[in-house]
C-alpha cells in the first residue's frame, strides 16, 4: 500500500494524521490557546520561570514550536529539545544556542561567566533572552539549580534571561525536591495543558484534514468521532495515531468513511489506547 495512493484516495496533499509536531497543523484547541497566551503575557511581564506541563502527547513540544514562531525580533531565544544534560552540558548547550564558544571542560564559574557576558550584551541591544526547555522533566537537579543560579544574572532593572519549562507531570514531582525549592519559589506562571475536549474532536479532525488538502465532506462518522474520543481520551498523539490506521483500513475496503468499526480495530491494534468492551458486537 503506497503513501501516494492512500493520499490520492482521499484527494490529500499529505498525510493529515502525523505525530511529528509541526506547526502547519496546530489547531486552536482551547487548552492550547489558553497557554500560549499565558506564556505571551509572562514573557512580556519579564517573569524568571514559567513552566508547562502536561500528560504525555498532549502537544507540548507542539506549543513550543508556536511559541518560538511567535515570538518577535526583540526576542533571543535557546531551544534546549533534550535537558538530559550535567550542569556543564546545559551551559555549553546554551553558549552554542547563542552563537558562543565555550568549553564544556571549563570549571562551571567561568561558563557562567562567559554567558553572563553573552547575556549584558544581548541586552544593551535592547533584547530579551528566553531559554525554552522541553521534556524538562528528563533534567537532572543539580541541572535545574544550574538554571536557576542563570536566572539570577540581571541588570539593575531586569532578568538578563527568562526559562520556560515544558515538561510531563513528573516535572512537578521534581520540583517538590527541597534541593531545588528556590527554583520553585520563582516559577510564576504555570499552564497544565488539557486533552481535547469531545466537542472539540470533530474540529480536530475537519482541521487536520483542510491543512493536508482535503475538501470533501468529513471522513469520520459521528459514531466514529464519539468512538475515537472515547479510545483515546482526547490525546493528541493517540487521536493522530487511530486516525491514520482507521483511514488506511478504509482505504484498504476501497470505501471513504470512518465508522465505528474502524476505529475499534484501530484502538485494538494501539498498546496505549484504551480498551472498549462492546459485547454485543461481533
Amino acid at each position: 500500500m503506497s503513501e501516494a495512493m492512500y493520499q490520492s484516495h482521499f484527494g490529500l496533499r499529505e498525510a493529515p494524521f502525523g505525530i511529528t509536531p509541526d506547526t502547519t497543523f496546530a489547531f486552536d484547541a482551547q487548552a492550547h490557546q489558553e497557554a500560549l497566551n499565558v506564556l505571551l503575557v509572562a514573557l512580556e511581564a519579564g517573569e524568571g520561570f514559567i513552566k508547562i506541563t502536561g500528560d504525555v502527547g498532549t502537544g507540548k513540544t507542539l506549543l513550543c514550536r508556536r511559541l518560538l514562531s511567535t515570538l518577535g525580533s526583540q526576542y533571543v531565544t535557546a531551544y534546549i529539545p533534550n535537558p538530559l544534560l550535567e550542569p556543564r552540558g546545559l551551559m555549553a548547550a546554551l553558549g552554542q544556542e547563542f552563537g558562543v564558544r565555550v568549553n564544556p571542560a571549563d570549571d562551571p564559574h567561568h561558563l557562567l561567566k562567559t554567558l553572563n557576558q553573552t547575556l549584558v550584551k544581548v541586552a544593551s541591544q535592547g533584547k530579551r533572552v528566553v531559554v525554552l526547555i522541553d521534556e524538562a522533566q528528563a533534567m537532572p537537579l543539580a541541572t535545574l539549580e544550574t538554571l536557576r543560579l542563570l536566572s539570577n544574572l540581571e541588570t539593575e532593572k531586569s532578568k538578563l534571561v527568562q526559562v520556560v519549562l515544558f515538561g510531563q507531570t513528573e516535572l512537578d514531582r521534581n520540583l517538590d525536591n527541597p534541593a531545588v525549592r528556590q527554583l520553585k519559589q520563582r516559577i510564576a506562571f504555570h499552564y497544565q495543558l488539557d486533552r481535547l475536549g469531545r466537542s472539540e474532536m470533530r474540529h480536530y479532525l475537519r482541521h487536520r484534514l483542510r491543512v493536508a488538502g482535503y475538501a470533501g465532506p468529513l471522513l469520520f462518522s459521528r459514531v466514529g468521532i464519539w468512538f475515537l474520543h472515547r479510545a483515546t481520551g482526547g490525546v493528541p498523539r493517540l487521536v493522530n495515531i487511530l486516525a491514520h490506521k482507521a483511514l488506511l483500513l478504509v482505504y484498504a475496503e476501497g470505501n471513504d468513511r470512518v465508522g465505528m468499526r474502524h476505529v475499534l480495530a484501530a484502538a485494538r491494534d494501539t498498546a496505549s489506547a484504551r480498551r472498549i468492551l462492546i459485547p454485543w458486537i461481533v
